[in-house]
């Protein structure tokens, strides 16, 4: 008999999406904060460079090992400890200073001197980084776990889109929180949200064998789960829920594939890593906007974000259903999505008219930003077994931070360098240029690294 199909995998994306919305929420207080904070502790473009380049170095060394816990430990709890310490990372940013008062004296024991500001703000963002590692090496695993191949890119597209949500109601909330109980209260406040999540994890999520035991799926949807993998699913999901299925990590640096995924990480997550932490320090730059003023152009920007993350998940489903195979088609979409960010070219030259020319052509790079990473991301659970998805996501995730690290620094040294010369528009024109062409260029290099489709099967 027919069996009509349960549909919980996408209660299980709903989760995802909200874990990504907190995600995004927490890490972007800092930025909508800097204008104020800036002013407050009298930092340079090069102390903010220096707090961001924190968390973002420690993101990417904890990526790394984030994807092998989380491999190891098993998606359901790998995922809850990595929210719960990217929760108290979030709230402790607002004791940085009394952190930095602790600190600064054992740092000057070995010559490192740095305001008490900046050193309590860094050793927040270590702590928020740590914990924020967890979250796409988690959730691109299971992604791989709940849905078939031809189905991941939209599911990823769909919990990529939190970040986008994240974007859009950090602006529209922070602000305000900081305005009317103080900007200590912003960071406890979105860190405190982050506990509420774990609680639905905690009863929601399970492999699909466990829950078609327990009859929350039925036959049907689990066997479309695994209808287009050679893997055996019973025997993959006991493996993972009792942390087998192991492999070095260093192993994976072997194939070509990994670097594929490494290279598209590494020279497209700074572009986003950019415009997340530095868009707000523009618009004070360019428009002396700061605090509530940054909430209509920042929630517009990252409202049409959501466009391309979904529109992004969605374009090789097309392309599959007009007969294309699945890395072809995935290919296929990323070149047509490497096209758009070109368009941020003109925001320089366009920004003298109005605040809402970059705004908006920015906003065109990011669409296409969220487009490209979540088929990016898809790549993963397309060429790799289930059992090492975390890990590659870790890998190529570090690669990405590392970008991150170096965009932020050769930022933060930029913008002093040309605001003491009087032209700090020099500086955005050579950013927004990388920008600009940076995904056009990651994916000639991925296609001459994996021409063709071609998944590992000897793990």
């Amino acid at each position: 008999m027919n069996q009509k199909m349960t549909n919980y995998r996408w209660t299980i994306c709903a989760l995802l999406f909200f874990a990504t919305t907190i995600n995004y929420v927490d890490r972007q207080v800092l930025s909508l904060l800097q204008p104020y904070l800036s002013e407050k502790f009298h930092w340079t473009y090069s102390d903010y460079a220096n707090i961001t380049s924190a968390f973002q170095f420690c993101y990417a060394i904890a990526l790394l090992f984030a994807g092998r816990f989380i491999d190891r430990l098993g998606t359901k709890k790998g995922y809850a400890w990595a929210l719960i310490l990217w929760s108290i990372g979030s709230m402790i940013h607002a004791f940085a200073n009394s952190i930095g008062n602790t600190l600064s004296p054992l740092l000057s024991v070995f010559g490192i001197a740095m305001p008490v500001s900046v050193i309590g703000f860094i050793f927040a963002r270590f702590m928020l980084g740590v914990g924020e590692s967890g979250n796409f090496p988690s959730a691109i695993k299971t992604t791989a776990e709940w849905f078939p191949k031809k189905e991941r890119s939209l599911a990823t597209g769909i919990f990529n889109s939190g970040a986008n949500i994240g974007a859009v109601v950090a602006p529209l909330s922070v602000p305000l929180i900081a305005e009317y109980f103080g900007w200590e209260y912003a960071f406890i406040i979105v860190g405190a949200i982050g506990f509420l999540w774990i609680v639905f994890w905690k009863y929601c999520y399970y492999s699909p064998e466990k829950l078609l035991e327990k009859g929350k799926i039925n036959e049907a949807e689990y066997n479309y789960i695994h209808s287009d993998t050679e893997e055996h699913p019973i025997e993959n999901d006991v493996k993972e829920e009792s942390g087998e299925n192991k492999v070095r990590w260093l192993r994976l640096l072997a194939y070509r594939q990994t670097w594929s995924f490494v290279t598209g990480k590494f020279l497209t997550d700074c572009v986003w890593w950019f415009f997340l932490f530095w868009l707000p320090v523009f618009l004070k730059s360019y428009y002396g906007m700061t605090g509530t003023q940054l909430m209509m152009p920042l929630a517009v920007l990252y409202t049409m974000t959501m466009v391309g993350s979904i529109g992004g998940g969605w374009l090789p489903v097309y392309f599959i259903d007009k007969g294309m195979n699945i890395y072809p088609a995935r290919m296929t979409a990323m070149i047509v999505i490497a096209v758009f960010p070109l368009v941020v070219l003109l925001a320089q030259p366009l920004s003298s008219i109005s605040y809402w020319w970059p705004i908006l052509l920015i906003g065109i790079g990011t669409s296409a930003h969220q487009a490209w990473s979540a088929n990016l991301f898809t790549t993963v659970s397309d060429m790799f077994p289930k059992k090492v998805v975390a890990s590659v996501t870790g890998i190529g995730g570090m690669a990405g931070s590392i970008s991150g690290v170096i965009i932020s620094k050769v930022g933060g040294w930029m913008f002093d360098h040309y605001s003491m010369l009087g032209h700090i528009e020099t500086g955005y024109t050579i950013m927004f240029a990388f920008c600009a062409i940076a995904y056009l260029l990651a994916w000639c290099i991925m296609k001459l690294l994996v021409p063709k489709f071609k998944p590992i099967t000897d793990i």
